[in-house]
């Protein structure tokens, strides 16, 4: 009876798909031809051949400077400070421009991250009486296996991946805007509101700038009254921090061949809240970091809860999820508000408001995924180094499983400034600097030991959860 009853439903369905399915084709054919063209990008449908651009000012004003920044997160803000600092210490003159897609610094960064201060020491010393909101040291670590309605907790001894005693809990959107506040007052100009669409070459194929982008378009890809063109931005040397998977960077992949001598990069995807909560549940400077449930033993992921101490009850919470899963009805999202509802979990969040949210792609290549980070007339920092599939720096790795650590990128462009400082002041003067002098001596860099140190800990999800915890 239940076969008969299952393929009634099924020549039903049949006859559902044969009534309906035909004619809705049909009028979204038919109607088609009266939908206007939608042209929304030059690239797709080029202006000199689009009769609604005809007579238009296509002129870029264009500037000079003697480094170009394409990136105001914590990457492009320590990169500028740190050569203002060097320009500063060699008496020149250097003109430092930071472009930000973002209205504000710091409008576009999420909150919530645990921040390793070894990098930030070298860059600025001082930062403690410079006001830096590192407001929260670490005093508690908690790394445990999730099951559906139990939380095992896993010990964390001394020396170990996940002791992040030393390390501070931070709001990431007000660190960088303090890092912004550091750049403008050592004399480095900062543009947000202001994207970088193009890169620019010179004739012989080296990078000669960038430039932002197009403003007073319509929806169809027609310019309105208030059109104005980008403006162009020339450098002797152009950084590229765009972050994950910036569309720039994969210009320069294919131009330059970077990902040549590399792995592929692998992806995830990162989910954060911000939550205001009981004060009687609130526990500043508690790490809490997790794997397991809701996700199966076999994808790759897991998630944080950090205690903020911002003068009000805050915590940040977040979930991480590979983009490798192999289930194809996982929903990050989903597998996110189940997370949220463990009962570990819901006797902090009840009762409490969230905030604020958002998520960003995160770069978990590691190691073996970084490409070659120098090209004629610039370089790749921060999170921007990626493949095509995806990018948020291979930079980004295994170490705090959970969300990207900012001390990585602002180790790797203090490193990278750092080396590339007698170049740019040999002679007093960039001239044409060729940025594939420039060497990353990534075997005697800290950044190396740090992603060499954990690379083992991504590859071994594939073995199984007890695996990762032995590791961690």
């Amino acid at each position: 009876q239940t076969f008969l009853r299952s393929r009634k439903c099924i020549r039903a369905l049949k006859v559902v798909q044969a009534e309906h399915v035909a004619p809705q084709v049909y009028s979204t054919r038919c109607s088609s031809s009266t939908v206007p063209r939608i042209t929304t990008h030059y690239t797709v449908y080029p202006r000199d051949k689009d009769p609604r651009w005809e007579g238009v000012e296509m002129e870029r004003f264009a500037d000079e400077a003697d480094v170009v920044i394409v990136g105001g997160g914590p990457a492009g803000l320590s990169a500028a400070i740190r050569l203002k600092q060097l320009a500063n210490q060699h008496e020149k003159e250097l003109r430092v421009c930071v472009v930000e897609k973002a209205s504000q610094i710091g409008a576009h960064t999420l909150s919530g991250a645990c921040l390793e201060a070894t990098a930030l020491n070298e860059l600025i010393p001082d930062w403690k009486e410079r006001g830096a909101p590192l407001n929260t040291p670490v005093t508690e670590d908690k790394f445990s296996i999730l099951t559906e309605k139990y939380r095992i907790p896993v010990p964390i001894l001394p020396g170990l991946p996940m002791n992040n005693h030393g390390n501070y809990l931070v709001r990431l959107g007000n660190f960088v805007r303090w890092l912004g506040e550091q750049a403008e007052e050592l004399g480095v100009e900062l543009y947000p509101g202001y994207a970088a669409a193009e890169v620019l070459f010179h004739e012989d194929g080296s990078v000669k700038g960038i430039a932002t982008n197009d403003v007073g378009i319509g929806k169809d890809g027609s310019p309105k009254d208030v059109f104005e063109r980008g403006m162009e931005l020339h450098a002797k040397v152009t950084l590229f921090g765009e972050g994950c998977h910036g569309h720039l960077a994969k210009q320069l992949y294919k131009q330059f061949n970077l990902r040549e001598n590399c792995e592929p990069q692998t992806y995830a995807i990162g989910l954060k809240e911000l939550w205001v909560i009981d004060e009687k549940k609130w526990r500043p400077g508690r790490a809490e970091h997790s794997v397991g449930w809701p996700l199966n033993r076999n994808t790759y992921g897991g998630s944080f809860l950090y205690h903020l101490n911002e003068g009000e009850p805050l915590v940040a919470l977040g979930f991480v999820v590979g983009l490798d899963y192999t289930n194809p009805y996982l929903s990050p999202f989903r597998e996110f508000q189940r997370w949220k509802h463990h009962p570990s979990l819901m006797s902090t969040l009840e009762g409490g408001n969230r905030i604020a949210y958002g998520a960003r792609a995160l770069n978990e290549g590691g190691f073996q995924s970084i490409p070659k980070l120098t090209f004629p007339g610039g370089m790749l920092i921060g999170c921007s180094p990626h493949t095509h599939t995806h990018n948020k720096s291979a930079f980004f790795t295994f170490l705090l499983l959970f969300f990207f650590v900012s001390c990585l990128q602002i180790t790797i462009f203090t490193q990278s400034t750092i080396y590339f400082r007698n170049l740019a002041y040999q002679t007093g003067t960039y001239g044409n600097v060729i940025m594939t002098r420039v060497i990353l001596r990534k075997e005697n860099s800290a950044i190396t030991a740090c992603l060499k140190r954990f690379d083992k800990l991504k590859s071994s999800v594939k073995s199984g959860l007890f695996n990762v915890t032995v590791q961690a």
